[in-house]
């Protein structure tokens, strides 16, 4: 399993209808936005702090993001 599957089937879970996390259940596109977008600032800001350890950890972040928007997506 490649560690985007695995990303995937968190977010799966974290989703779940049942035995999911209630907090990553109730978001949509809209409430999940701000934060989607927070990360991608904190991002930019270690881009321009030219600190690759914390651009590594910021890309994970918003990689989280753009999986969490698409699993909002499959799910409509």
């Amino acid at each position: 399993m490649t560690s985007i599957e695995r990303l995937r089937l968190i977010m799966a879970r974290l989703r779940d209808p049942q035995a999911g996390c209630p907090w990553d259940r109730e978001q949509d596109w809209a409430s999940i936005a701000p934060h989607t977008i927070e990360e991608a600032y904190e991002l930019a800001e270690a881009i321009g702090r030219d600190e690759p350890d914390l651009v590594r950890d910021e890309l994970g972040d918003v990689l989280f993001q753009v999986v969490f928007q698409s699993r909002i997506a499959e799910e409509r």
